[in-house]
């Protein structure tokens, strides 16, 4: 079980790269401020009684969801506000026929934002399963190497394993993922 000061000094070690995580994905400050606040909080009040090891994944696990809602909210924001901006006035000053927002323009550009965050969504969702699918330890390895950005002497502290073994099971994560997906008829 984590002492108030573990998952302090933990949540203190993690805030940075985690925030930098989630930077990356939503590219708003802000909103990774509030994603990694909201995240903290839920690790403190549902997990705080688990293990110090257990943490890392853990908080992994509630950033990734945080974020996943975050995008889940705006894309429901976005196809409300896009939708009824739409009905107001054209550039002759005219209403808009609400008829006219509902035919399928081929050159519209309305949705396909959407669809790549979707896509993006979707791309995750899979690759979340096939990383489920992992061996617990390889799993262990690829998140805490690639996911939280810890060098291979972190993870193996962590882990309590060698470095060795760690670029071991990173190597076999990473083929298995990649020989998954391409199955799936992804690459990258």
């Amino acid at each position: 079980m984590a002492t108030e000061k573990e998952l302090s000094d933990f949540l203190k070690a993690s805030e940075k790269r985690a925030f930098k995580q989630v930077l990356y994905a939503v590219r708003d400050e802000d909103a990774a401020l509030d994603i990694i606040q909201d995240s903290m909080i839920k690790l403190t009040q549902s997990y705080g009684d688990k293990n110090i090891n257990e943490l890392p994944l853990l908080f992994t696990r509630i950033v990734q969801n945080c974020t996943k809602d975050w995008f889940r909210r705006q894309k429901v924001r976005n196809t409300w506000v896009t939708f009824f901006s739409k009905f107001g006035k054209n550039e002759d000053g005219d209403d808009i026929d609400p008829q006219d927002f509902f035919e399928n323009s081929e050159d519209s550009s309305f949705g396909k934002e959407s669809s790549l965050q979707i896509e993006r969504m979707e791309l995750s969702t899979i690759l979340e399963k096939e990383i489920e699918k992992l061996p617990r330890r390889q799993r262990e390895a690829f998140l805490m190497r690639y996911w939280e950005e810890l060098d291979i002497s972190e993870t193996a502290q962590a882990m309590g394993c060698s470095e060795g073994s760690v670029k071991t099971h990173c190597s076999r994560a990473t083929q298995t993922l990649a020989t998954a997906l391409k199955k799936l008829g992804i690459s990258f």
